[in-house]
């Protein structure tokens, strides 16, 4: 389909595709207010501004990912910064960042891990490790794994970190409880436990039930507490095989949980590593009520997450062996990513594992970059830690642990993160009460500082991915996504972060979930307007993820496929079409803002809104290094177009007046054909440029992107 007339601003509402005619003849007015009569609310370089991240993919999608052709592609769009993201960290694996290193137990090549610091050959691919004593069912990758709590196998077992015991923590047992949950899938009677207790067991628990609101999963916080079972309690347990009966009569919760609070501290026959005996073992559990002397087993046991019922764990020991080594999912090598031009000679921002790693190999990580002379701007100290059901008392002390060993190699680290996965996490199964947990933002700043350990949190890193439901109609969740963002981050400094450390977005997109929003138009408008609203309430940087050339997913809720990408590839990575996105980010990086310099950002707003008080159309404007003025508005109106007054106070000067030039991207220059895992655009033009004449009224169509420079101020 050939595009609309493009010779003169005026005549743009012509080239809608979509919306009512009376719309397309008759622009809504719409004033943006520009407050130069105040200080500029930030001023940043898109040098150090404007990122993407690199992540690791399954088996053989990197080498397809790092071509010439990909590489010219990802670099055209104009980034100026990378961050390395870990997808180890949330699949539950250790990261072998390096091949070579050492085992503690280097004669059975087992044990904690820790990478050499030096390599005589380039790094291009490194590997995570399956975790063999892990008790979470799910994890935030690709639910390969699988818990060893209902394994069905009791020569094998879940063990909790050791390092969250008091020889790591010189704090009590008690603070540091460690727990595992079951999920009987359906309120089930229950008023027995079979226990397998491993090496080292508990001493003294607690078994206790959920009451509350019956939801599905832990990740619905309902309102509820848990009830200790009357014969729920143990204060001298001795290990074994336990049959404890926990009630004359049965309940039927959905949930049930084990708290750990005493080691016994015993060690395996032949032990030589002190971690052997440190911390909470378990071989099976079984749960149901007793019939006579035997007891009905209500949980699942099977090798995947189809076969087993799903258990929670509150940590993971991070012990492994050679043979655990998962070659389905690929890392990038350090050297690759870094030969490969996508960091662009600039600081990076590169992730240390914290949960399921050591803090010597985290040490040995930095040490190999900064002896490579790798640029690095910020070390983010995990990934989602907040989606991995770990209580935030417990991460700060891995957190804390984990910067103390970095600090001793480099006493000027830029440590931060940690990645959180979002703005609204909440702590379901809390420590130390035993009611639906607290946000875990404030919980996890308050257990730093109690470590005496703030300084060492330096910028806040989170992923910003803000709808999950991709059935929803998209309209209404663009028009509040600004307001969205700009409440959640004033909820955090609220929460106790402090005002003047750098936020940092370590991913954004329009969801976690696939959906066709994410490759139509709706995902290059939303992209924009978070990186927009994120630096007009004073955020530092923003790494888009979706860098990479990747394929269409299927959403998981309805029958939709989209993914967040700037480039539609087929099987082998080799770029078939640039999105929606991709042309939605180029206006950002090299239209609304020259490629480098300080540009002071001032606060505006415009009044054209919806019956919420959500903004349809936002305005970003900035003054650009050479003097002139620049406005980025999205118009997250679908069906009007707005006749557009910029109107500027006097303490800053300046105005959008006079000849303009006006680079705009709407459904003019783009279409999208859904069809399936054959979806594709069927208009793919770049946005069009023109010159506004002086006088010339400024429309923007209906859901569009659009770049208004001109003017000059003092």
């Amino acid at each position: 389909m050939r595009p609309g007339p493009r010779n003169a601003i005026g005549a743009c509402v012509l080239c809608i595709a979509g919306g009512s005619a009376a719309a397309q003849a008759s622009p809504r007015a719409a004033v943006v207010t520009v407050h130069t009569e105040r200080a500029p609310v930030n001023r940043f370089d898109p040098t150090a501004t404007f990122g993407a991240g690199l992540d690791g993919h399954s088996k053989g999608v990197l080498a397809d990912i790092y071509t010439a052709a990909n590489i010219r592609a990802m670099l055209g769009v104009g980034f100026s910064v990378a961050t390395y993201r870990l997808r180890t960290e949330l699949g539950v694996e250790a990261w072998h960042w390096n091949a070579r290193g050492r085992w503690s137990d280097s004669a059975h090549r087992r044990g904690y891990w820790t990478s050499n610091d030096t390599s005589s050959e380039p790094l291009r691919l490194s590997y995570g490790f399956r975790l063999p004593r892990r008790g979470n069912t799910l994890d935030q990758a690709d639910n390969s794994g699988y818990s060893r709590l209902d394994d069905g196998d009791t020569s094998s077992f879940w063990k909790s970190n050791p390092y969250l015991d008091r020889r790591f923590t010189n704090e009590p047992d008690s603070l540091h409880p460690q727990w595992v949950i079951v999920n009987l899938g359906r309120p089930t009677p229950v008023n027995a436990i079979r226990i397998h207790w491993g090496v080292p067991y508990a001493q003294q628990f607690r078994v206790q039930y959920w009451s509350g609101v019956n939801v599905t999963d832990v990740d619905e916080n309902p309102p509820g507490h848990w009830v200790t079972f009357a014969g729920g309690a143990e204060r001298d347990g001795h290990g074994g095989i336990e049959l404890r009966r926990l009630s004359a009569a049965a309940v039927a919760p959905r949930f049930v949980r084990l708290v750990l609070t005493m080691s016994a501290h015993t060690a395996p026959r032949g032990s030589e590593d002190a971690r052997d005996s440190i911390g909470y073992a378990i071989r099976e559990l079984e749960i149901g009520v007793m019939a006579g002397t035997a007891l009905n087993d209500a949980v699942r046991h099977g090798t995947s997450r189809t076969t087993q019922s799903v258990t929670y764990a509150s940590s993971t020991d991070p012990w492994h062996r050679a043979e655990d080594i998962d070659l389905d999912l690929e890392q990038p090598g350090f050297d690759r990513v870094f030969a490969s031009g996508l960091t662009f000679g600039r600081p990076a921002m590169v992730p240390v594992p914290v949960l399921y790693g050591t803090p010597e190999n985290a040490a040995a990580e930095l040490r190999f970059l900064r002896g490579r002379g790798y640029a690095i701007g910020r070390v983010e100290m995990g990934e989602e830690p907040d989606g991995q059901y770990v209580a935030p008392e417990d991460y700060a002390e891995l957190y804390a642990q984990t910067a103390r060993v970095l600090r001793a190699e480099w006493p000027d680290a830029p440590l931060g993160g940690p990645g959180f996965q979002g703005l609204e996490s909440r702590v379901m199964f809390a420590w130390p009460n035993d009611s639906a947990g607290a946000s875990w933002i404030p919980r996890f700043l308050g257990a730093l500082r109690a470590r005496g350990r703030p300084g060492d949190l330096t910028f806040f890193s989170f992923e910003w991915y803000p709808y999950d439901d991709m059935c929803a109609p998209s309209a209404p969740q663009l028009a509040a996504a600004s307001a969205r963002l700009t409440d959640r981050l004033a909820q955090v400094e609220r929460d106790g972060m402090p005002a003047e450390l750098p936020r940092v977005i370590a991913e954004y997109g329009y969801s976690a979930f696939a959906g066709r929003a994410q490759a139509d138009i709706e995902g290059a408008l939303l992209n924009a307007d978070i990186v927009g609203r994120f630096l007009a309430v004073g955020g530092r940087t923003a790494y888009l993820y979706g860098w990479e050339p990747s394929l269409l997913d299927e959403s998981p809720r309805c029958d939709t496929w989209g993914n967040n990408m700037l480039f539609l590839a087929d099987e082998r990575r080799r770029i078939r079409y640039r999105l929606a996105t991709a042309h939605g980010a180029r206006l950002l990086t090299r239209e609304w803002t020259a490629a480098a310099g300080v540009h002071d950002m001032f606060a505006a707003e415009s009044d054209a809104r919806d019956a919420e008080g959500n903004e349809l159309l936002s305005a970003y404007v900035v003054r650009r290094p050479d003097g002139t003025w620049s406005a980025m508005l999205v118009n997250k109106d679908p069906a009007h177009a707005y006749r557009v007054s910029v109107r500027f106070a006097s303490r800053y000067g300046g105005a959008l007046e006079g000849s303009r030039t006006v680079v705009r991207f709407s459904r003019a220059q783009y279409e999208w054909h859904a069809d399936g895992p054959r979806g594709r655009p069927v208009r793919d033009l770049p946005p069009e440029r023109v010159t506004l004449a002086p006088g010339a009224a400024l429309v923007v169509p209906p859901y569009s992107l659009t770049v208004v420079r001109g003017g000059r101020g003092p």
